[in-house]
């Protein structure tokens, strides 16, 4: 038994490297859970995993070899002394079974069914937001950026990755919509979701206080100087930490984007969600929303319930086809719309996805109410109607009984006289 490697083997670096083609993320996940692959068979075999899939001089059981690893994970623990879950079980057991066909390992689907067992992944209940939840949480938010960024996500359905991609140039207030780039998304695809006028007012707020006057210390001067930060069109909306340039003497983004690869994009938008998150996990504290086991590997809130709750809220109200596109899910291909329409029914939603703006929620309730009216008044109406026409149902009756009666009489008048 050898001890745990530490450089991954040439055979994963190379499907990594086909994955992140396609994903980066998606590379990134692969590699962790290869990484864990690369252990097992390090701690419990003596060859190597490079000996197995590139010089294929061992003839091993596929299954056998999987199959142990699936008793591996159930018996180790995590960093936090955890056992591993279910669901982390199959989605490493199910990259190294891809990994090995990767190589031409022939494995079959249902040979891989009956004799790797794997645990049965347990459904975790995930906490329904409602309006109501929503506004607390905002509420809670101190921070401005951190209020502007869950308003966002709560009032626009986009993920969290993508919300962060946001750059100046990519918001236009004028029309009220935001272009997402397809480099940033989950499906690859460009898309754009409409402003509520309580984020267009919220990201200017958030706008104003980033690009605000700030005080520089002058080594050179030896005094406080102030400088307003530079505002480029590819600034990331998100982005807030601001160095000085010593030589053009201007104050501009850590994180400027202007002549940044899209590889390094990717990291710094990482790292806008880092700090986001830590400071959701302090007003989730505070709120007192817990987690969904003992482990606390997840909060039964998070940035993704968000994303949830705008599903929810706006097929409630019957546009369950908008709301797919609204995601960028795939959806129907038979939903085409043109942005016009889409922006009507984006119209009739805006006030169930305004949590803050007092004006809008007010409106909102009276029109709301004046409909109420409306439909009573009709009710009224329509009641008296049926009042009416029972009244008249009646008359007909009575008068059609009165008929009925001098029939028979002048039929029996006649009878008489025969």
């Amino acid at each position: 038994m050898t001890t745990t490697t530490a450089m991954t083997s040439t055979a994963i670096a190379q499907y990594i490297k086909t994955t992140s083609e396609s994903n980066r993320r998606t590379g990134y996940e692969y590699l962790k859970r290869l990484e864990s692959f690369q252990d097992f068979i390090s701690q419990n075999y003596d060859f190597r995993i490079d000996d197995l899939t590139l010089s294929k001089m061992l003839n091993v059981d596929v299954y056998e070899l999987l199959s142990s690893y699936v008793s591996y994970l159930i018996n180790k623990t995590s960093d936090d002394g955890y056992n591993i879950s279910s669901l982390t079980i199959k989605q490493r057991v199910t990259t190294a079974k891809n990994f090995l066909e990767y190589y031409d390992f022939d494995i079959s689907p249902r040979k891989f069914k009956i004799k790797v067992k794997i645990p049965k992944i347990v459904r975790r209940l995930r906490e329904a937001l409602n309006r109501e939840d929503i506004v607390k949480i905002l509420e809670a938010c101190t921070s401005v950026k951190l209020k502007t960024f869950v308003l966002c996500l709560a009032a626009t359905g986009l993920r969290s990755s993508e919300c962060c991609s946001i750059r100046l140039m990519d918001i236009d207030f004028k029309k009220g919509k935001i272009s997402i780039r397809g480099e940033f998304t989950k499906t690859k695809q460009d898309h754009y979701v409409f402003m509520t006028s309580e984020l267009a007012e919220q990201l200017n707020s958030w706008l104003d206080y980033k690009y605000r006057p700030r005080i520089h210390y002058s080594t050179l001067e030896r005094k406080n100087i102030e400088f307003t930060p530079m505002i480029e069109d590819t600034d990331l909306v998100f982005a807030s930490s601001f160095v000085f340039d010593k030589h053009t003497k201007k104050m501009r983004l850590k994180t400027s984007t202007t002549a940044m690869t899209k590889k390094d994009q990717h990291k710094v938008i990482k790292l806008l969600y880092i700090p986001l998150a830590v400071q959701f996990d302090r007003v989730l504290d505070q709120l007192k929303v817990g987690y969904e086991d003992a482990s606390k590997r997840r909060r039964k809130v998070t940035f993704h319930s968000l994303r949830r709750a705008y599903k929810s809220i706006v097929s409630n109200l019957g546009y369950s086809d908008y709301s797919e596109w609204a995601l960028n899910h795939r959806g129907s291909p038979y939903y085409q719309v043109s942005e016009k329409d889409k922006y009507k029914i984006f119209k009739k939603i805006e006030p169930e996805i305004t949590f803050l703006n007092q004006c809008i929620i007010v409106e909102r309730h009276a029109d709301m109410q004046t409909r109420l009216e409306a439909m009573e008044q009709e009710n009224t109406i329509l009641r008296q109607k049926d009042s009416m026409n029972a009244d008249a149902i009646a008359g007909l009756s009575d008068r059609m009984q009165e008929l009925m009666n001098k029939v028979h009489e002048i039929e029996k008048g006649k009878n008489i006289k025969l």
